[in-house]
């Protein structure tokens, strides 16, 4: 399945943003992975993200991620970064966009 997701950095935090990504630790790569998603792309324009995510089961890989230490901490450091996170919000994993139209 292919899940896209809409998040925004802070305007105040976005070089800090990219130089996270550019430093995703490898036991956080490792552990998404086997939780089930294929590959994760991150498109920034301004302070908006879009997401791609392919993997098996969405609401298992958050599951699967939801008490890594790795992913606490990740996530953590995400949410001094971020106006607007996807996983572990309300929404959840009913997060996605809605698509409109695929080719």
């Amino acid at each position: 399945m292919r899940i896209a997701l809409h998040t925004k950095v802070r305007s105040d935090r976005i070089d800090e943003y990219d130089k996270a990504h550019r430093e995703v630790p490898e036991e956080l790569t490792a552990a998404i992975r086997a939780a089930g998603a294929s590959s994760w792309t991150i498109w920034r324009s301004g302070t908006d993200l879009f997401h791609v995510i392919e993997c098996e089961d969405y609401a298992g890989l958050l599951a699967a991620l939801e008490q890594l230490p790795v992913n606490i901490a990740w996530q953590a450091r995400m949410a001094e970064l971020l106006d607007v996170a996807h996983d572990y919000s309300e929404a959840g994993a009913d997060a996605g966009l809605p698509i409109v139209w695929e080719l």
